[in-house]
């Protein structure tokens, strides 16, 4: 999951993943040219979204394809979910606060 955070991090990396999320397939060419960036930057974006499992590239005649693999972002959402819980029951104890209500229940009695 390390290499995934790490992949994550770059904000041409999740611009590149939201591009494939929308358009399932697209070539090097495609990717670099709304992000005003070389074919070999985008090529480095690439590579480290690869080794991170996020994307897999398809040879397909001269061009090479790329698409999104999105197991590893549900991975991430599978670790992140108990804070995500933890989160909701703090601000719905602060809903409760500011409205007057009494706070809701929680499992530890707090």
């Amino acid at each position: 999951m390390s290499d995934v955070f790490s992949a994550l991090a770059d904000p041409t990396r999740r611009s590149i993943l939201d591009r494939l999320r929308a358009d399932p397939e697209l070539t090097v060419n495609e990717l670099a040219e709304p992000l005003k960036m070389s074919r070999q930057a985008v090529t480095k974006h690439l590579d480290q979204l690869e080794r991170a499992g996020l994307v897999a590239s398809e040879r397909r005649g001269r061009e090479r394809r790329h698409r999104l693999i999105v197991d590893p972002l549900r991975d991430v959402d599978d670790w992140l979910a108990p804070y995500a819980a933890e989160w909701d029951r703090r601000l719905a104890r602060l809903k409760a606060h500011v409205d007057g209500a009494e706070p809701p229940a929680t499992e530890d009695g707090r």
